[in-house]
């Protein structure tokens, strides 16, 4: 950056030079400056009629930039790193300094090493939380696998355990559905907030800036883990230097990166629990009283009735509250259908992504419809030619298909035949599984035993 003169600037200075700058007919113009001591950067929107022209910033609205914050040293609240102005063709002006309560847009936010350079050049007695995360956190609240299994050894040598957390979080398969309900409730209502699901996955980021993952693996375990905004414990770590909080202090090696916040990645992790045979742990993380900002009502079945009840009150009918209990008890159960989502935000809300969520979650018992007798042929073409099976006497243009309960027998009779012993015949459920069987096994045995495996992978259990 080139050397200014230290003469006196006022907004005023800048607006003029907004002013200078400004396409013919301009109307209003939007700036925003992200500056440190050693990087900067601006972009202006100046709106003429109907349309907008966007620039960088010429270099005489820079110089007036700088010296505004070079000013702004002197001021109690010491230099911005953002600043955001709205000029219009008239003079009005609004200016706004930004000193990072929250954190600064990706595309204004520059690298570590530039914000460090900042605070050695001017040496605050408060820096953000995340600020002071993202220039010093030092992957300390990193774990890949390896870490985590050394760590996880290590812990069991040194006989480090964690701390059982009995009576603070709803069971796991408790909060797992309420967490998918409430994410199914705030996508049938058109709400950009709440918790969503993903595959495996409960998601949460609360209007309060903190947040949450839950993560289900394999088991019966699940990790959830987030942060909360300005947590004392982080705060304490990078403002006064005090130790940061053994979250994983005696965590199994599988609570591990791949199941973390990614928050873990930016030093803004303040809690970590796990779930174990029928138990949720800790180690050094605060109780979750302490992290309710972080995770999404859910804690007890009322909780998240009365979210449900809420969300789906701007509707107008009366019976909500007893559609919300009904749906809550079925997530509950692992039942949740379209009906029961209807009932309760109404046919016209966005049920179908609503079920989606609860379907990502596993509350949705499959409810297949029976397949076309045309599609049944053609799916066992594909597999008899798929899988070069013989089909020597056994004319694939010839398959039938006959329909019982759950499915359909496809088979190619013999000519004046209805059946011939230890010829192929092929099962196909509603729900696609496919079975190769023959007629050496009666159909009617063989069917009833096809039924019982529909029935058993229908289950919520299954």
């Amino acid at each position: 950056m080139a050397d200014e003169p230290r003469g006196p600037t006022t907004d005023d200075d800048l607006a003029r030079e907004l002013t200078l700058h400004g396409p013919l007919g301009w109307e209003r113009v939007d700036a925003v400056f992200a500056m440190t001591v050693t990087a900067e950067l601006g972009h202006l929107v100046y709106s003429v009629g109907d349309r907008t022209v966007s620039m960088d910033p010429p270099e005489q609205v820079l110089a007036q930039v700088r010296r505004l914050r070079a000013a702004a040293a002197d001021s109690s609240a010491g230099p911005w790193w953002r600043m955001l102005v709205v000029l219009d063709n008239s003079g009005a002006l609004e200016v706004e300094y930004d000193y990072g309560e929250e954190p600064f847009p990706a595309g204004q936010l520059f690298t570590p090493e530039v914000y460090r350079a900042d605070l050695e050049a001017i040496p605050r007695a408060r820096v953000p939380v995340w600020l002071a995360a993202y220039v010093g956190h030092g992957d300390r609240q990193r774990r890949t696998p390896d870490q985590a299994a050394a760590q996880a050894r290590s812990d069991r040598t040194a006989r480090v355990w964690a701390r059982l957390a009995e009576s603070e979080f709803p069971p796991f398969p408790l909060m797992w559905a309420r967490w998918a309900t409430l994410a199914a409730a705030f996508v049938a209502t058109g709400s950009e907030l709440g918790p969503r699901m993903q595959p495996w996955t409960g998601v949460f980021e609360g209007v309060a800036r903190g947040g949450s993952t839950l993560y289900a693996l394999p088991s019966g375990r699940a990790v959830l883990s987030g942060g909360v905004w300005n947590a004392p414990s982080l705060r304490a770590a990078y403002a006064e230097g005090a130790p940061m909080p053994k979250l994983y202090a005696g965590a199994p090696d599988w609570v591990a990166d791949p199941v973390l916040n990614p928050r873990a990645g930016t030093g803004l992790l303040s809690f970590c629990y796990w779930w174990e045979a029928g138990r949720w742990y800790r180690g050094q993380s605060p109780s979750a009283a302490e992290c309710a900002s972080a995770v999404p009502g859910m804690w007890t079945h009322d909780t998240v009735t009365d979210i449900v009840t809420d969300l789906a009150g701007h509707s107008g009918r009366g019976d909500i509250r007893y559609a919300a209990v009904a749906l809550v008890s079925a997530a509950e159960a692992g039942r949740v259908t379209r009906e029961l989502l209807a009932d309760t935000f109404g046919a016209d809300g966005g049920i179908d992504g609503a079920l989606y969520q609860c379907s990502l979650a596993g509350l949705v018992p499959p409810a297949p419809e029976p397949l076309p007798a045309e599609a049944a042929t053609a799916r066992v073409r594909d597999y008899i030619t798929g899988r070069q099976l013989d089909t020597t006497g056994y004319p694939l243009s010839r398959l039938v298909a006959e329909r019982f309960s759950v499915g359909w027998m496809v088979y190619s009779p013999v000519p004046g035949e209805e059946l011939a012993i230890g010829r192929s015949i092929f099962y196909l459920a509603d729900d696609g599984v496919l079975e190769h069987s023959s007629s050496s096994i009666a159909p009617s045995r063989y069917i009833a035993d096809f039924e019982r495996r529909f029935a058993a992978r229908q289950s919520p259990a299954a």
